[in-house]
């Protein structure tokens, strides 16, 4: 423990508003063992989108590092310390948010983890911003991605009002 750690994850799912609660799945502990770990340990983490100038460098690192090896070295992404935040961002993520450890959940079908954070802060560009607080992560050049290897670009295609009966 006490590197800086650095993981890609393809299944950030809103869990809910209020309290703001976002939810990742890990691998099993013996594919991914650092994460999980180090998140348990220091019980901060950020989360930090990619966009095309950094997904081929966020992708690899995917890769089973040993321990003792930083990510953001391997990989050469820039690893940004925040005052009073003891969790690294990355500097060349557009959008950046630290959240807190609040549950981890065991998938006993898969010995996968649903990790549960809850949003302490926010680092987000005005220009994406709107009045009512909606993001336009599309103008962040925000991708998304499918499966292990697959990468998107996203597109706006509309903004409902809130459903009701």
């Amino acid at each position: 423990m006490g590197q800086a750690n650095l993981a890609i994850f393809s299944n950030l799912v809103h869990i809910g508003a209020d309290p703001a609660l976002i939810g990742f799945i890990n691998r099993p502990t013996e594919a991914a063992p650092h994460t999980l770990a180090n998140i348990q340990e220091t019980e901060y983490y950020s989360v930090n989108h990619i966009h095309p100038g950094i997904y081929e460098k966020a992708h690899q690192t995917s890769a089973k590092y040993p321990e003792h090896i930083s990510e953001f070295e391997a990989v050469g992404l820039t690893p940004l310390f925040r005052p009073g935040i003891s969790a690294p961002f990355v500097e060349e993520s557009h959008i950046q948010y630290l959240l807190k450890l609040e549950e981890v959940i065991p998938i006993k079908l898969n010995g996968t983890f649903l990790v549960v954070g809850s949003l302490q802060q926010a680092f987000i560009p005005e220009k994406i911003m709107e009045e009512d607080g909606y993001l336009s992560i599309e103008k962040a050049n925000s991708l998304c991605s499918l499966g292990i290897n697959g990468y998107y670009e996203t597109k706006f295609l509309d903004k409902l009002p809130y459903a009701k009966p």
